[in-house]
Formats: structure tokens, sequence, C-alpha cells
């Protein structure tokens, strides 16, 4: 993966004769311009139009899967079906390379966001043991079924590799569809995701150190050796950087750049893309550096309102990714190796998940916990692919291999998703069938489920007037949750709750819990912000008193069935006229 640092390299031809003078443009024959500029012209109107097709196939995909109630991971792998092994239409060049390298960055550190310490320390050991152990068996049982179906040693541990872990982006993704997220089994899978993510770190680490080889003649254990200890000694020094930044330099400057939106969302990329040059640097795949900035990142009380702010970014990526994925798969060289794909996935399928069941409820949890959180890790990873790839690039396997593990990819992801979405009736079926007496787990549910915000007052917007209304709720008994985009307004606000967040977002309304609380209060000075929560709290049926600073939009928040308007500049001026009425300056 060094397409990054390609871009700034120049070949230097030894046998090349300086030239007596300048070469200007004068200088170059007419027709060798035009045929370079054309040259030029086409391959950018290429690249537009590639772009264009993965693009429009994707959004027109995602609108077709959202009626059929498909995952939109699905629709994008199967639209990259479409558009290149079924059509030929798009072809990956080294353009798109870059651009899918780049979504690839960007992907990981989203993923590095969600590793926040403070989320999975209520299910760490679990996380840890369940995590591990499914890692360590996985891998055994990979390899030994990588060699049976007569795959050589190098090819074996390739594949048992990518067999090992299980996609964080496509189960948080489909966890938060479902509002799964913060329950308990989604708690623990996503810790258990997490403590793969790292190991994955570390085996990526050790295959960067396998590719600082020159030439393949120079495998001797000693370079490899220095090759792989340079590695880690580099993801070392990077890491350690990191967390210490996270701690004493991020957040001062994250903090002050929190108030803007715009700003924090520009400082978050410019760490991230900072932490990818110092990993190419010291020899690092760029995957490590983006992982490792956004787990630094993670540590910081911002880290939910950036991970909202990047959503709508990683939804790009994640479609141009998969797009991607389903459009480089070379379908010829995979179905030839079907059998062996299918007895992978049936492999991934059903294996995985009972490693789980086991190792879960012998940690003493109910049933009900075991077995949702063990369908959550029926598919492989994105990782599995970008680890493939690099063998590839590395020359460590052929693209066959990488072929037979995007199949296993498609097909893992396609049924396990529907597997999460339907894991109700997949664990009632079970039930029904008495396969879960073999796992002899506690019976019931678990209690430790977080209870759902209820009967609450909202109060969005922490100026004067919104801290003023927090206080007042306060003293009348109420539960009050404070909402800002500014975590320094948030602060000394006494027993009420804080979040910070923009309500715009429609992840942040459903965090809020708008449509389960007993009054939503805005002091926002925001037009537009208050127009779309006055019309939120009108399809939620809640009560809504909106600031209405200026009387211009009385009529609207009207309209929209405002339960209440909050108007200072008025109730000023009628206590100013009953004051000058009491002194005689005006008439009663």
């Amino acid at each position: 993966m060094k397409a990054l640092s390609s871009l700034f390299k120049q070949t230097d031809d030894p046998h090349r004769k300086a030239s007596p003078s300048p070469i200007t443009l004068a200088s170059v024959p007419e027709n060798l311009c035009k045929t370079t500029l054309s040259q030029m012209g086409t391959e950018e109107l290429s690249l537009l139009r590639d772009l264009g097709l993965i693009i429009i196939a994707g959004a027109v995909g995602a609108a077709v899967g959202r009626w059929a109630k498909v995952p939109t991971i699905v629709v994008y792998l199967l639209t990259g079906l479409l558009l290149g092994p079924a059509l030929g239409l798009v072809e990956i060049d080294h353009a798109l390379e870059i651009i899918s390298e780049l979504g690839i960055a960007l992907l990981l550190f989203l993923v590095g966001l969600e590793l926040s310490l403070e989320k999975i320390r209520d299910v760490g050991k679990v996380a840890f043991v369940a995590g591990i152990g499914q890692v360590v068996f996985t891998a055994a049982g990979g390899m030994v079924l990588s060699l049976v179906l007569g795959y050589g040693v190098v090819e074996s541990l390739f594949i048992a590799t990518a067999l090992t872990f299980s996609s964080t982006v496509v189960v948080v993704k489909l966890l938060d569809q479902k509002g799964d997220l913060n329950k308990l089994y989604g708690r623990i899978a996503v810790g258990i995701f997490l403590v793969q993510d790292l190991v994955v770190i570390v085996i990526l680490t050790f295959l960067s150190g396998l590719t600082t080889r020159d030439t393949p003649g120079d495998a001797e254990w000693m370079s490899v050796a220095l090759g792989v200890g340079g590695a880690f000694a580099g993801m070392a020094l990077i890491l350690g950087l990191a967390l210490l930044a996270s701690r004493y330099l991020l957040p001062r400057p994250f903090r002050w750049a929190a108030r803007s939106p715009d700003t924090i969302f520009i400082w978050a990329l410019s760490w991230c893309f900072g932490m990818v040059l110092l990993a190419e640097l010291l020899g690092l795949s760029l995957e490590i550096g983006a992982f490792i900035a956004g787990m630094a990142l993670a540590q910081l009380p911002y880290n939910g309102d950036l991970r909202r702010r990047l959503h709508p970014l990683m939804n790009f990526f994640v479609a141009i990714f998969f797009v991607s994925l389903g459009i480089r798969t070379e379908l010829g060289e995979a179905l030839e190796a079907w059998p062996a794909a299918l007895i992978l996935s049936l492999f991934v399928l059903i294996g995985n998940p009972l490693i789980f069941m086991i190792i879960i409820s012998r940690m003493k949890y109910k049933e009900r916990t075991a077995f949702f959180t063990s369908v959550t890790v029926a598919q492989i990873s994105e990782f599995s692919f970008i680890f493939a790839a690099l063998g590839v690039s590395s020359g460590l396997i052929g693209s066959g291999i990488l072929s037979v593990i995007a199949l296993v990819g498609v097909v893992t992801i396609v049924i396990s998703a529907y597997m999460i979405i339907y894991c109700d009736q997949l664990y009632a079926f079970a039930r029904r069938l008495g396969l879960l007496k073999l796992f002899s787990a506690r019976q019931g549910r678990e209690e430790e489920d977080p209870k759902e915000r209820r009967g609450h007052c909202i109060v969005v917007g922490m100026n004067g007037l919104g801290r003023s209304l927090v206080k007042r709720l306060l003293d009348q008994g109420q539960t009050v949750l404070a909402v800002d985009t500014d975590p320094g307004k948030l602060e000394n606000l006494g027993s009420a709750e804080t979040l910070i967040g923009n309500v715009e977002y429609e992840s942040v309304v459903e965090e809020i819990g708008l449509a389960r609380a007993k009054l939503v209060l805005s002091a926002l000075q925001i037009e537009d912000a208050n127009h779309l929560l006055a019309y939120r709290c009108r399809s939620a049926g809640v009560p809504c008193a909106i600031h209405a600073f200026d009387m211009g939009l009385v009529d609207d928040l009207l309209e929209l069935n405002t339960a209440y308007l909050i108007t200072p500049a008025v109730d000023a001026a009628i206590h100013q006229r009953r004051l000058l009425q009491e002194e005689g300056v005006l008439s009663k």
C-alpha cells in the first residue's frame, strides 16, 4: 500500500543525458502536446465516468434495497458485481485504486474512533476472552480446513487469517440500524470487534515488515527479522505518540475546535492524514496510521460528536469500498473454486457463532445474550480483504486467493446481515428445535441492558436562556438532558445530564430519546434548526417550546403546531411597560 508515496517519487534514469537547454513549451512538437493533452483529458474523463457510475449505481441500488428491505452493504456488493464482472462497465485503474485506498484509510479511521476504552469498560473481560479465544480457534480451524482443501501453507495461512476476523463496519451499521448498539449484546459485540481490530493491526504490522524486503531473494531469516522488528518498533512509536497526544496535546485544541462544527471536522481529518503520513515515513501501511489516529481521538470526550459528524463521510466511503470490492472480484477464478469457497463460508457462518456461543455461555451470560452476540460474528471483515490485497501486492499469494476470499466475504456478509436483522426470529427457531440446550446456558434476559430515556425534558442550546431553563426545570424536580455542540457550554449544569451533539442529525435525535420526552425546549437562535426540531416534535407527538428570537418566525412556528413560544424580547417589553406604568410615566 505505497500508492500515496509513489505519487511523490520520480524515477531517475542513469542513462539519460543532461539536456543542453531548458525545455520550453515552444520546443515541444505541437502534435505531441495535443496527444499528451488528449490522453490526459481521456484519463480524467474515464475516472469521472467510472466514479460517477459507481456513485449513481450505488445510490440507485441503495434506494431499491431500502424499498426491498435489503441491507445497503449487500446492495453495494451486488452493485459492484454487476458493474464489474457481469457487465464490464467499470474497471479499477490506478486512479480508482488511490481513491479506494483513501476510502480504506478513512474507513479504518472511523473504526478506530469506536475504540473508546470507556465504552467497553463494563464488558472488557468477556470482550477480551471471547475475542482472543475466537481468534485462536478460528485461525487453527481455518488453517487445517484450508490445508485439507489442497491449498499451500502460505495460502492457507492467509485464508485462515482472513476467516478469523469479523466486520466492525458491517455489524456496527446493522446494530445501529436496529437500535441495538447500546444493548448489552451490542456492547459485547463491539468490544469483541475492537479486540479483534487490535490483533489485526499487529498482523498488518507483521505483514508490513515482510513487505519491506527489496526482492523476493532477500527472504533470509535475518532480513525478515529486521523488517518485522523495524515495523513493530515503528508501530510502538506511533502508538505511543498517539496515546500521549490524546492525553496531553489534543484535548485543549480540540476543545476549542469543538465550538465550530466545520473546524473540528477539518481538524479530525488533518490529524488522520498527519498520522497516515507518519506511518508512511516509518514504513508502515496507511491503514495502521489511520486506525491509530482514530483510536487517539476516541479517547476524547467529543468522540461521539465526531463520529456523528463523520458518519455521512463514512457512508460515502463504505459505498465506494464495497462497490469497488465487487468490481475487483474475479468471478471466473472464484467460481472455479466455488466448492472450497462454499465450505469456507459455512465454516464462518456456523463455526464462528458456535465458538462464541460456547465461550460466552461459559462466562455466565444468559442464553439470549450469548446467542445474539454469537450471531453478529458470522461474517469476515473488511480487514480480510485489505489483508489479502496486501498479500497479493507483496507477491506472497496469487489473485485467485483474493478472489476466493472476496467470494467468501460476499456470501458471509449477505447471509449474516439477515441473521443479525432477524436474530429474534432465529433465536426463537433455534429454541423450538432445542439446539441451544447443548450449551447449558442460563435462561432469561440480562438485567444489565441500559434503560431508555423516558419522561425527561430536553433543552437544546446552552446560551444564557438555555442555562436558565435548565436551572428552573431542575428546581422543579424534572429530569433534564442538556444538548449543545460546544462542550464548554455544558459545564456546571448541576445534576442535568449532558450530550454533545447537533439536533439536526437524525442519530442525535434518536440518542436523546426525543420521541419519549415529556417536553423539548430550544433556546437556539438558528432558524432552520428550530424549524426542523419543531417538525420532529410534531411528528413524534411531543410538546415543544421554541425560542422565537425574531417575531417574523412566529407564524411559521405556529404552523408547525409549536406548543409554546419563548419570546424573551416581548416578555421584556411587557415587563418594562408595566414598570413604566407603575412609575406613572405611562398611563394604564
